[in-house]
């Protein structure tokens, strides 16, 4: 066995059991030679095979770049490292987004010459997407944290998923009725407006679409395939025509159990979540909870504070009703007290002059009380009555006074 043969052996036992994921590639279209269990497992156990080339094995690799970069090392010689390199692994359903850490190492024979290449990787894709989400995280608490307009706050994380997801995505978050039959439209900002238009109000239920089953089973509903799934019956030309394809909702549950709305991904393929997919998920359904109950929080306390407000309103008008009440009291009471010491001294100056034995002033049934006071009105008219028949007529016709012979009254007029 050569040096070369020695290392290349010792290679393959330092990474038999490693998590680093390595290969040996040989020759200019680098045919896997030897590989590691890490590289299957990143790559798809279904495709664990030697003796192909590697974009045989990978053909999603096409377009990427890696299969052009292995070129360029097998050319040069020259090693090649890569940091947070980002790779879509697999295909159609099955895609995912990783990153790694890895280097190209050129492989040489006794004279010097590359006769392969050794991959070694270390993927980074929790750390990085750990990273992201602490910082899009961050940043939606201070929203929440601040009391920003939910609206504002759903449509912000809605985009913030949107951007950390691997695979393109579209989120929707729907809102529960109070009396959580109903779910009604929260944010979706890459939706076309004509579907969230359909889909606001729709009821809770068991195949209603993934989100109105989600709410009413309280637990996530995935839909990998909305052409196929009878869920999607009554919305399958619905989503044909806004370009969905799969569906996965988690339903936003208060601290209580109590429904707060949906928080859903949608697709533009069939496509199977992945364990980042649904942790994702799980993560920001719980923010959106955070956001809608703070939300409801901050209704309640605006709802109280405003019946608070109309309750001191109406005091304060009561108040106000009652001062005024009492203040025209005491103004009758002054007024009534002012006429009872006219009528007395009226009465007193006019009990000597002539005048009828009973009063005038009773009206069709009479009135058989001593007529006291005479008064008269503008217009001539006189008649003698007793007070409380004087005091009536005082109140209620404007233009009655207690007469005086001071006055005159017409005869003045006629005689001057």
């Amino acid at each position: 066995m050569s040096a070369g043969e020695t290392a290349e052996e010792d290679l393959r036992a330092l990474f038999g059991q490693s998590i680093a994921a390595f290969a040996s590639l040989v020759g200019p279209t680098h045919v896997v030679e030897t590989a590691n269990p890490a590289f299957f497992a990143t790559i798809g156990e279904e495709r664990a095979r030697t003796g192909v080339p590697v974009a045989e094995l990978m053909p999603e690799l096409a377009g990427q770049g890696f299969v052009a970069l292995l070129d360029e090392v097998y050319r040069t010689g020259e090693p090649y490292t890569g940091r947070d390199a980002r790779i879509v692994l697999g295909a159609g359903p099955h895609a995912r987004e990783a990153f790694f850490d890895f280097t190209y190492e050129p492989r040489r024979d006794a004279s010097g010459t590359v006769t392969g290449i050794r991959v070694i990787g270390v993927e980074t894709t929790q750390v990085k997407h750990a990273q992201r989400l602490m910082v899009e995280h961050r940043a939606m608490l201070e929203q929440i944290a601040r009391q920003a307009p939910l609206a504002e706050v759903l449509d912000g994380m809605a985009r913030c998923i949107e951007k950390l997801a691997p695979e393109q995505v579209l989120v929707s978050v729907l809102l529960a009725d109070p009396d959580g039959r109903h779910l009604r439209h929260g944010a979706a900002p890459s939706l076309p407006e004509f579907y969230n238009q359909a889909i606001d109000g729709i009821a809770t239920g068991e195949g209603v679409g993934s989100c109105g089953t989600a709410a009413h089973r309280r637990e996530p509903v995935i839909v990998t395939d909305i052409a196929t799934d009878p869920f999607w019956d009554d919305f399958r030309d619905l989503a044909e025509r806004a370009g969905l394809a799969a569906c996965w909702s988690m339903p936003v549950l208060a601290r209580d159990g109590s429904l707060l709305g949906t928080f859903a991904m949608y697709h533009r393929t069939p496509r199977v979540p992945q364990d980042t997919d649904l942790a994702l998920a799980r993560v920001f359904a719980d923010t959106a909870a955070l956001a809608i109950e703070r939300h409801h929080v901050e209704q309640a306390k605006t709802a109280a504070e405003a019946r608070a407000k109309a309750a001191h309103e109406e005091l304060a008008k009561a108040v106000r009703a009652e001062r005024q009440l009492r203040a025209e009291a005491e103004q009758r009471a002054a007024a009534a007290a002012e006429l009872a010491d006219r009528m007395r001294v009226a009465a007193a100056a006019q009990a000597a002059r002539p005048h009828p034995e009973h009063c005038q002033l009773g009206g069709a049934q009479g009135c058989t009380a001593p007529a006291k006071i005479k008064i008269a009105d503008s217009w001539g008219d006189a008649a003698w009555g007793c007070e409380a028949h004087v005091e009536e007529a005082i109140l209620n016709v404007r233009s009655v006074f207690i007469a005086s012979e001071e006055l005159g009254g017409l005869a003045v007029y006629l005689n001057r």
